[in-house]
């Protein structure tokens, strides 16, 4: 995720104002190393996303509905997308995941996606989901060197007053960005 100084998370709807081309460089290692990627349908919406670079790659995008998704654009048709509903959702014409009722039980999904490495995307309401159900393991943050103000949305939204110990294990900087990594301590 990228964040301003004050914890907006987009400018105008979008993180793209926040990055820079090494945070760009940083999300595609993140993803080489993910055996999947999981991000919330309103980010997917909203960044317009594509097909992975690294072949094989499945991104799964996390929904009730699955409304005002493009099941015809890029990130479908290549076959790298697929959703993680739950299972009174409606039909939709791609692979899904299903798991919960009335909401997606992210636990639940996660032990069933069967990965190592499952690389989370955002946005803040899938952040908050999964801090909710204590699947928060690690946090690789890009803060940019801005305030944006407003009512951009934070990092975590949605969640119940926790309070989770992390560990800095990593922090790079470069031109005022800094690059860290949280690792959760138990």
């Amino acid at each position: 995720m990228v964040s301003s100084i004050d914890g907006g998370t987009a400018v105008e709807g979008r993180s793209g104002g926040l990055s820079t081309p090494a945070d760009a460089e940083l999300l595609q290692a993140l993803r080489a190393t993910a055996d999947v990627v999981l991000v919330g349908a309103s980010t997917v919406r909203s960044e317009s996303y594509g097909p992975p670079k690294k072949p094989g790659l499945k991104i799964g995008v996390v929904t009730t509905t699955g409304e005002g998704l493009d099941f015809d654009g890029p990130l479908f048709s290549s076959g790298a997308g697929f959703l993680v509903m739950p299972s009174d959702g409606p039909e939709r014409p791609v692979n899904t995941l299903r798991c919960g009722t009335g909401s997606v039980d992210l636990a639940r999904a996660t032990r069933r996606l069967g990965a190592s490495f499952i690389h989370v995307e955002g946005g803040p309401k899938l952040n908050g989901a999964l801090l909710h159900a204590g699947l928060v393991d690690e946090v690789n943050l890009t803060i940019s060197p801005h305030l944006v103000g407003g009512n951009a949305a934070r990092l975590i939204d949605g969640a119940s007053a926790v309070l989770q110990r992390m560990r800095l294990s990593h922090v790079l900087e470069d031109d005022g960005w800094l690059f860290c990594r949280y690792l959760r301590l138990d």
